[in-house]
């Protein structure tokens, strides 16, 4: 398999990573809606240190960008879809595999979320981890999660993985003299 094919099959895992994510996070937001009734029920106690907690999302990450009118709803939808047509370009030149799964994952997240603001006018979260009372994270759902672990993963390449530079006799050298 030439390099080319390698890539083309990368940019393929990605986009099918994408659609699994997309599809899982709109089924799990569907069963806690419908056959768990969450948003009625308000909380599920699963475990000391996880709960369901029903709660609408009408902003960005962390609530950033709320939008309050129609106006604002519809240009966050605009606003997230055009980042999300920017991740699906840059996943369909990125020839690294492990950029290209992250890409797909935040591809797949920002997809269910952005699904969810159009139908219903805000994001469905409802994963609530929690030590005690300390809750380290703000409630979330399965596409918010493959979405930071996208970005951490894009973070730590770009930060810590560092690829060898080919040295060449192309390279610029200054004249000292």
């Amino acid at each position: 398999m030439t390099d080319t094919d390698k890539i083309k099959t990368y940019r393929r895992a990605g986009l099918i990573i994408a659609f699994l994510i997309f599809v899982l996070d709109q089924a799990s937001k569907f069963v806690v809606m419908v056959p768990l009734q969450l948003p009625v029920r308000k909380q599920i106690e699963l475990m000391p240190f996880f709960n369901l907690t029903w709660a609408k999302n009408y902003g960005v990450s962390m609530g950033f960008l709320t939008a309050s009118t129609d106006f604002q709803r519809w240009a966050l939808v605009t606003l997230t879809g055009l980042i999300g047509v920017a991740v699906f370009l840059w996943m369909r030149r990125e020839q690294a595999k492990w950029d290209i799964v992250a890409l797909g994952m935040i591809l797949g997240g920002a997809m269910g979320n952005i699904v969810d603001r159009a139908r219903l006018g805000y994001v469905a979260d409802f994963a609530d981890l929690h030590i005690g009372d300390f809750r380290p994270f703000l409630i979330f759902n399965l596409a918010d999660a493959c979405i930071s672990i996208g970005v951490v993963i894009l973070l730590a390449r770009a930060l810590l993985i560092r690829e060898k530079k080919d040295e060449t006799k192309d390279d610029v050298q200054l004249d000292e003299s």
